[in-house]
């Protein structure tokens, strides 16, 4: 039998099983993966990422609150005939300026007159019978009965003199407050019908700015802060926060906000589009440059900070304005050290060997 060359290849299989399937356990076998470890234990750590930071300190900014809006006069009335005659007045055209207690329509009397006529002489009688009842009473020549008769007929007739003057008095209708005709006040001639139309007014002095705040926004607010506007037709405008709605629109969410402005000239019309910037309320927030935001792994922007022994964390922020001198924050707290470069390259709970940057507060405080 030819035995060696089947040793031969018995063990060349063998050989070639240990170097190819089982070269792990045969080099830890011979002291290789003792000694590789040995020399990575020994090998020096990986370089600490560079980031840059800045101190910061937070300090009160005031930054308006934008509303987009429009102007709305202060008052506006229809002003509608309480009762039915033919106009005797000559019509007044629309623009035209009117002050408290001018008439603007006027109504023919017709019969009205002879109707008070007819109650003042039913009164000047009735007087007379509760004259005579009344001493007759007190003589004892009249029952308690008939004087009461004659002091409702006095006083029935008072009230048809009262009657006939209201009627009187709504021929003519005044203007309410003063302000500026939109239409036409009723025309010379024409019917009017009792809540037909004489003329609708308007006061546009003041006039108030109408605006919807969200409800972010709101508690930024106060009544009496300083508010402007731009409209659109280029105009700005100076005023105050005259109004701050309690209750949200059901609808938007929003809340309404009033601002009343000055127009002694009437020159701000009702209905106009307006940008509205009011003064809101100051907070702490810290100035830094732009390029410090990030996100986290759930998508929270914030910053990441950074200690003194160089440890890395997070900190949720909120953008309240955006200069050209950075960007103010809020949300944080008073004092941070923030990275404004290489935060991209490094995560929460990591070290990173830190360079300062100088702010324009340490440079004064240094001098």
């Amino acid at each position: 039998m030819r035995l060696f060359p089947l040793l031969t290849a018995l063990i060349v299989t063998v050989a070639l099983y240990m170097g190819i399937m089982e070269r792990a356990a045969l080099l830890s076998f011979a002291g290789v993966l003792a000694s590789e470890t040995a020399e990575e234990a020994a090998a020096p750590e990986a370089p600490l990422v560079r980031v840059m930071a800045q101190r910061s300190h937070a300090q009160p900014m005031i930054s308006p609150v934008v509303l987009r809006g429009r102007t709305e006069a202060r008052r506006q009335v229809e002003i509608r005939a309480e009762t039915t005659g033919l106009v005797v007045s000559d019509p007044l055209r629309r623009g035209a300026s009117i002050s408290a207690g001018d008439p603007l329509c006027e109504i023919a009397p017709g019969v009205r007159k002879a109707a008070l006529d007819e109650a003042r002489a039913r009164l000047s009688e009735a007087e007379i019978n509760f004259r005579a009842a009344s001493g007759l009473s007190e003589s004892g020549f009249a029952t308690e009965v008939r004087l009461a008769n004659a002091r409702a007929a006095l006083q029935s007739a008072q009230a048809g003199v009262d009657r006939a003057v209201e009627e009187m008095a709504r021929l003519v209708m005044h203007a309410p407050f003063d302000g500026m005709l939109e239409t036409d006040t009723a025309e010379l001639g024409s019917l009017l019908q009792s809540g037909a139309l004489c003329a609708t007014l308007i006061q546009l002095d003041p006039i108030t700015l109408v605006g919807f705040a969200t409800e972010a926004q709101i508690d930024l607010l106060e009544q009496g802060a300083p508010a402007g506007a731009r409209l659109a037709s280029g105009r700005e405008v100076m005023g105050q926060v005259s109004f701050i709605a309690r209750s949200a629109d059901p609808q938007t969410r929003t809340f309404r906000v009033d601002v009343t402005i000055p127009n002694p000239d009437g020159a701000i019309r009702d209905g106009q589009s307006a940008d509205i910037l009011i003064q809101a309320q100051a907070q702490d927030a810290h100035l830094l440059p732009g390029s410090a935001l990030t996100l986290n792994d759930a998508g929270e922007l914030g910053l990441r900070l950074v200690d003194d022994d160089g440890l890395v964390s997070f900190a949720p922020a909120r953008i309240l304005r955006d200069t050209a001198d950075g960007i103010w924050l809020t949300g944080l707290p008073d004092e941070v050290s923030a990275i404004t470069l290489g935060q991209e390259f490094t995560r929460e709970g990591a070290r990173v060997h830190v360079t300062w940057t100088e702010t324009t507060e340490d440079a004064e405080q240094g001098e």
